[in-house]
């Protein structure tokens, strides 16, 4: 076992998910709703955001067996009766979690290519290219819409009543049902993510004219 890129990956992972979750906080107490900040959430200690199954454990088995580093964070609390703009309030929330997390992982990869990091960098490539990789598997992860990942939360504003009303019957197994998507269609999954991603990135190069 690669033990330096086992910390390295932990740190990225404790990074990004703390800056997911503290955007949901911030942005929620933007519209109004002061919940988070109540239950002590808008801070930069990580303990506060973190599921040891989601955030650690999940992601470093993902990262030991080869596949996409995924995962998620304890779930900011948010009343959405609280927040500006109802619904559509509640879709801004989510998305910027997952927003923050493609953000880091265009600016590292903005250091990579145009800062010329190679390989040869060593340590400063790995971390570099690691907090790439993660933030990329975070975020596509967190968009899936299966309650309660973020991507059910901005899906949820544009659904018509009867939908809305299953996601929220659905969203107390929510949870398991990603559990078995993850299980019993390991390989599957992971090929599809690392499509998504290899798309973003190709996206990237696009950005920067390359």
């Amino acid at each position: 076992m690669d033990v330096l890129g086992v910390v390295i990956v932990l740190c990225v992972i404790v990074f990004s998910m703390m800056l997911h979750e503290l955007a949901h906080g911030v942005v929620a107490f933007a519209l109004g709703d002061t919940t988070a900040r109540d239950d002590g959430r808008l801070t930069l200690n990580p303990i506060k955001h973190l599921d040891p199954f989601m955030s650690v454990i999940l992601p470093l088995i993902s990262y030991i067996m080869g596949g996409v580093v995924f995962g998620g964070a304890k779930p900011v609390p948010v009343n959405a009766r609280r927040l500006k703009w109802g619904a559509w309030g509640m879709a801004l929330v989510a998305l910027v979690g997952p927003l923050v997390n493609f953000i880091l992982a265009f600016v590292s990869f903005l250091i990579i290519e145009l800062g010329g990091i190679t390989f040869a960098n060593g340590l400063i490539y790995t971390i570099l290219l690691e907090m790439m990789l993660v933030n990329l598997g975070f975020g596509v992860f967190n968009l899936i819409p299966i309650p309660p990942l973020d991507g059910s939360r901005i899906l949820y504003v544009l659904m018509p009543d009867k939908i809305r009303e299953l996601m929220e019957r659905m969203e107390p197994m929510g949870i398991y049902v990603i559990y078995i998507l993850i299980l019993v269609g390991g390989g599957v999954f992971s090929s599809v993510m690392y499509d998504v991603m290899d798309g973003i990135i190709k996206g990237f190069y696009w950005i920067i004219g390359h």
